[in-house]
């Protein structure tokens, strides 16, 4: 009679297991598609945030005439590497977050930087410098192709602005010290596009 109930018993426990896996798969997907899901690469945080509350995005295209006059820029100020890198950005973009909202500043506080400093050791970025100037501090990672720096990520703050953000992507064709000049730049060519 104990064999019975045991074989009995089975498939119940069975049926009970399969249920309980069942709705942890559906728990799990509806988590996965909530808003507090982290991004997994670059593009996908800038996708994101790009239309929220108190998130503005600046594309940088790379037409003639602005590189012309920012290579003539770079020759009175920055010196052949940061010449030559201006040469070589195919797209540059920056979003940048000042909170303007009860609810855009609760983003803020459950940490836009831990969520990108997170994707970017994910996706093995490597660490390049932290830039100090009077327009901010950012600390940027580069991908590498070879021994050409691919893209150049950037992350850091608005100068003035208490729990500001800012992500910097800048994608071209550099050597590490074309790309270490163009890091020094970017807080201010950010703060220059945002005024």
């Amino acid at each position: 009679m104990r064999f019975s109930s045991l074989t009995h018993r089975a498939p119940a426990a069975r049926l009970a297991l399969a249920a309980l896996l069942v709705a942890l798969t559906l728990l799990g997907a509806c988590r996965a598609s909530g808003p507090a899901t982290p991004a997994r690469t670059v593009a996908a945080f800038f996708n994101k945030y790009e239309n929220r509350s108190g998130f503005r995005t600046t594309e940088w295209s790379a037409s003639i005439l602005q590189r012309l006059a920012l290579v003539q820029a770079a020759k009175l100020f920055g010196g052949s590497e940061l010449t030559n890198a201006i040469t070589g950005v195919r797209s540059a973009r920056a979003l940048t977050f000042a909170p303007t909202s009860t609810r855009a500043l609760d983003l803020s506080q459950q940490g836009l930087l831990g969520e990108v400093n997170g994707l970017l050791a994910a996706e093995k970025y490597t660490p390049l410098t932290s830039g100090t100037s009077s327009a901010g501090n950012y600390n940027s990672v580069i991908r590498m192709s070879g021994d050409k720096v691919s893209e150049i990520v950037a992350t850091g703050a608005l100068p003035n602005a208490a729990d500001s953000f800012v992500l910097v992507q800048v994608q071209g064709n550099f050597t590490r010290a074309q790309a270490e000049a163009l890091a020094k730049v970017l807080p201010q060519a950010v703060q220059s596009a945002g005024q």
